[in-house]
C-alpha cells in the first residue's frame, strides 16, 4: 500500500471546511505550511498526512465521520487502482451481518479480520461482476476495518456512495452520467399501466451504477437485469440493487456488440443510452436482426440502442428511454423515425427542461415505446409533452429553479389521460397534444414536442378568453395604481446648497469592531447536479436569485457538510461577481430566512443594536461605492471589505433605512406592473390572432 496520498488545494478546503481563498492565504502567510509534493505549478498537490497534521495543530481539522475516514483511507491507497471495486463485496457481506457480528469482526486482530473477511465475501462474489477471484491481503486490514466501521455507523449505502465517488475520482470517466433519482423515478412511473401489475422483470442494457433499475425496484419489480461496459459501475449497480432488496443480474460488456442476455425477453425496459457514440458498431453489425426499422446511420447510435431495447421487450411491453433532443429531428434518422411511427411503436415524446440530468445544458427527451402485439390496432396519434415550455418551470434564457413535483405531476397526468383514452385526449394548452401520426410523417419527421405543442392551435372559448383578458387588465390597473402611489407621497427635499459629507468606515473596520459579521459559503468539491428541488427542503439563495430579485430557488445539498451558512432575517447579501459593472444589495426577509447561502455571495450580518440593515444595504449598493471596491476587466469582482458606509447614529440610520425600503418597494411594484403588462398584451394578442376576440370598440355580434 503506498505511504502517501496527495490532495489539491480544493480538497484541502473541503477537508478543513473553508474556502479555497483561505487555503491560498495559509500557503502565503504560514512558512510551515506543507510544501507541494506533486501536481503542477498551477495546481500543486500536497501530502495528505502532512496537511492533516498541520490542520490539526491549528485546530482547523474538523471531526471526521466514518465516511470521511473511508474516503481518506481509499485515497491513501493511490489513484487509478481498483481498490473501491474490490471493497464492494465486503460492503454487501457486512450489510447482511447482524450488528453484533459486525462489531466482533471489526474488533478482531488484523490477520483474523482479513481471514474472516475473505470467508464473508465468498458467497457474494457471484452476485458482483468482475470479482470472481477476489481476495484480501493481510496488509489491507486497516482499510477493511475502516470500511466495516463506515458500514456499521453510516450504513452500507453510504459506504457504497463513498467508494463510487473514489472510483470516479481515480478515472477519466467524466462522460459517464448517472440518471438522477427524480428523472429515474419519473421514467419508472411511465412503465405503469392502469389495471395491470407493475412489470415483474425490467432490463437496462446500459445500466451504469443502476439508477434506473433501482427506481424500478422501488416500484415493485422483483427481477432486474443490467449490462454495463464499465466494470466498476457494473459492480456498483449489482451491490446497490442487492442492498435495495432486488434480485439483480448484472453483467459486464458492450450490450450492442456483445449482448450478455441474447435470449432475454423482459416485461419492460428502462435505458439512458450513451449519446453521440459513432463507434457503436455500424459496420460490423450491418446485418443484425435487431434492426427491424432499418440499419441506423453511424451518427445515430441512440436509434441503435432503441432497437436493441425493443429486441428484448415482450409483446405489449413498454420501454422508456432518455434520449438527446437531436434524436427527434436529425435528418439522418428521419427514415427510421418514420418506420417507428408507422409501426405504432412510439407512444409519447416528453421534453424535459435543461438541468434535470447531465449534460445539464441540454433539455433531454423521454421516449415511451411499446412493442405492439400482432393483433393490436396501431395507435392513430402520439402524445407530445413540452415540459420545458415557459410557464412549466423554465423561462427563456435562464436556468430557473425547477418545481420537480409539479412538473412530474403535469407529465404523469397528461400521460395517464392519454394512455387511458388516446382517441379522446383533451390537449393541455402549451404543454401537451395528441398529434396524429399522419401529421408527423412529413418531410422531416420531426418529433420535437415544442414544435407541435406550440404550433397546434388550441381551441379557446371566446367568452373565457375575454374574461381572462378583463381579469388581467384589472390586475394591471391595480398594480399601476400601487406604482403611482409609491412614486408619489411626500417630496424628497434637498439638503441645501451643498451635499452632505460623512465620516465613513470600511466593512473591514466594522468587522474589526464587531459591528457585523462577513460570511461566505465554503467552496466544496461537488459534482454537477440537476436543479431539481423538493419544496420541503431548505432552498439555497443563489447569485442569480439576488440579481433577479427573486426568492431562493437553488437546491439544498444532498450531503450537508455542517459548514453551510443559514440565512437569517435582516442579513444583507451582495453578489461577488458584478454584471454590467453594477451591483445590488438584498435585505433578507422572513420568506428567505432559513435558506442556505449559495456560492459567490457575500453575507453581512449586522448587529441590530449598531447597524440598520436597510441603511447598510442602501449605501453598500451605491454605484460609486461598488465601483471603488471592485476590480477586474472581463470578470468584475467585488471586495466587500473595501465597501464603506457613513458613521451615523442608529436613529439616523433607521431614517435612511425607511427611505431605502420605500425605493425597494417602488422597484418591486414596477417589476410587477411590467410583468402584468406583458402577460396582458400577450393574452389579448393571442385572442385577436386566434379569432376569439374583436378589436376594442367593435360592436358584439347580435344573436
Amino acid at each position: 500500500m503506498p505511504r502517501h496520498a496527495q490532495v489539491t488545494a480544493a480538497e484541502i478546503s473541503r477537508l478543513a471546511g473553508v474556502t479555497r481563498a483561505t487555503v491560498s492565504n495559509w500557503r502565503r502567510r504560514h512558512p510551515d505550511f506543507p510544501a507541494p509534493v506533486g501536481g503542477t505549478e498551477s495546481s500543486p498537490a500536497y501530502d495528505l498526512g502532512a496537511v492533516q497534521t498541520w490542520l490539526a495543530a491549528r485546530g482547523q481539522l474538523p471531526a471526521t465521520s466514518p465516511a470521511d475516514d473511508l474516503r481518506a483511507a481509499v485515497r491513501a491507497t493511490g489513484s487509478g487502482g481498483d481498490v473501491p471495486t474490490r471493497l464492494l463485496p465486503l460492503v454487501l457481506a457486512a450489510a447482511r451481518m447482524t450488528p453484533s457480528d459486525l462489531k466482533l469482526l471489526i474488533d478482531l486482530p488484523d490477520p483474523h479480520l482479513v481471514e474472516r473477511a475473505r470467508q464473508a465475501i465468498r458467497p457474494h462474489l457471484a452476485e458482483i461482476p468482475g470479482t470472481a477471484d477476489l481476495t484480501y491481503a493481510v496488509g489491507e486490514a486497516p482499510l477493511l476495518r475502516t470500511l466495516l466501521r463506515c458500514v456499521a455507523d453510516d450504513g452500507a449505502l453510504r459506504a457504497t456512495d463513498v467508494l463510487a465517488a473514489a472510483e470516479l475520482d481515480g478515472t477519466n470517466a467524466t462522460s459517464q452520467y448517472d440518471t438522477p433519482a427524480p428523472v429515474a423515478g419519473l421514467m419508472a412511473d411511465l412503465l405503469a399501466e392502469a389495471g395491470r401489475p407493475y412489470p415483474a422483470t425490467v432490463f437496462d442494457p446500459a445500466c451504469g451504477a443502476g439508477g434506473l433499475l433501482l427506481a424500478a425496484a422501488a416500484k415493485g419489480t422483483a427481477q432486474v437485469y443490467g449490462q454495463e461496459i464499465v466494470p466498476a459501475q457494473a459492480a456498483q449497480a449489482a451491490v446497490r440493487l442487492a442492498l435495495a432488496g432486488a434480485r439483480p443480474s448484472v453483467q459486464i460488456g458492450d450490450s450492442i456488440r456483445a449482448d450478455a442476455y441474447p435470449a432475454l425477453t423482459a416485461g419492460a425496459v428502462l435505458c439512458a443510452p450513451p449519446y453521440g457514440d459513432r463507434e457503436w458498431g455500424h459496420e460490423e453489425l450491418a446485418y443484425d436482426t435487431r434492426w427491424i426499422f432499418g440499419l441506423p446511420p453511424k451518427a445515430e447510435s441512440e436509434l441503435a440502442w432503441l432497437q436493441h431495447c425493443l429486441a428484448h421487450l415482450a409483446a405489449d411491453g413498454r420501454a422508456v428511454l432518455l434520449m438527446p433532443p437531436a434524436a427527434a429531428e436529425r435528418a439522418s434518422g428521419r427514415r427510421i423515425r418514420a418506420e417507428i411511427l408507422r409501426s405504432g411503436t412510439l407512444r409519447a415524446v416528453i421534453a424535459l427542461p435543461p438541468g434535470v440530468a447531465a449534460p445539464l445544458h441540454v433539455g433531454l427527451h423521454v421516449w415511451v415505446l411499446e412493442r405492439p402485439s400482432p393483433q393490436a390496432t396501431s395507435p392513430l396519434s402520439v402524445l407530445v409533452v413540452d415540459a420545458a415550455t415557459p410557464g412549466t418551470g423554465q423561462p427563456h434564457g435562464k436556468r430557473a429553479a425547477l418545481d420537480w413535483p409539479a412538473l412530474r405531476e403535469r407529465v404523469l397526468t397528461a400521460w395517464h389521460d392519454y394512455d387511458r383514452f388516446p382517441d379522446n385526449f383533451d390537449p393541455v394548452p402549451g404543454v401537451a397534444q395528441a398529434v396524429p401520426v399522419i401529421d408527423l410523417l412529413d418531410e422531416t419527421v420531426d418529433l420535437t414536442p415544442a414544435r407541435h405543442v406550440r404550433a397546434t392551435p388550441v381551441p379557446t372559448l371566446p367568452d373565457e378568453l375575454a374574461a381572462m383578458g378583463d381579469e388581467l387588465r384589472s390586475r394591471l390597473r391595480r398594480a399601476a395604481t400601487g406604482l403611482i402611489t409609491l412614486s408619489g407621497g411626500q417630496p424628497w427635499p434637498p439638503v441645501g446648497s451643498a451635499a452632505l459629507s460623512w465620516r465613513t468606515a470600511s466593512i473591514a473596520d466594522l468587522l474589526r469592531g464587531d459591528a457585523l459579521e462577513l460570511l461566505r459559503t465554503p467552496a466544496a468539491i461537488r459534482g454537477s447536479s440537476p436543479i431539481v428541488t423538493d419544496p420541503s427542503s431548505p432552498r439555497t439563495l443563489t447569485a442569480p436569485d439576488v440579481l433577479a430579485h427573486r426568492r431562493a430557488s437553488g437546491p439544498a445539498d444532498d450531503e450537508p457538510t455542517g459548514a453551510e451558512v443559514e440565512i437569517r432575517e435582516g442579513d444583507v447579501i451582495l453578489p461577488e461577481l458584478l454584471h454590467n459593472g453594477t451591483g445590488t444589495a438584498r435585505v433578507v426577509d422572513a420568506d428567505d430566512a432559513g435558506s442556505r447561502l449559495g456560492p459567490h455571495l457575500h453575507l453581512l450580518r449586522p448587529d441590530p443594536a449598531r447597524l440598520d440593515p436597510w441603511f447598510l444595504a442602501g449605501f453598500l449598493a451605491a454605484e460609486e461605492n461598488i465601483s471603488a471596491a471592485s476590480s477586474g476587466t472581463s470578470v468584475i469582482r467585488l471586495d466587500a471589505r473595501r465597501l464603506r458606509v457613513p458613521l451615523l447614529p442608529l436613529a439616523e440610520q433607521q431614517r435612511y433605512g425607511r427611505a431605502f425600503r420605500q425605493l425597494h418597494a417602488l422597484r418591486t411594484a414596477a417589476g410587477l406592473a411590467n410583468r402584468l403588462a406583458d402577460e396582458t398584451a400577450r393574452t389579448l394578442a393571442a385572442g385577436l390572432t386566434g379569432g376569439a376576440l374583436h378589436p376594442p370598440g367593435t360592436a358584439p355580434p347580435t344573436s
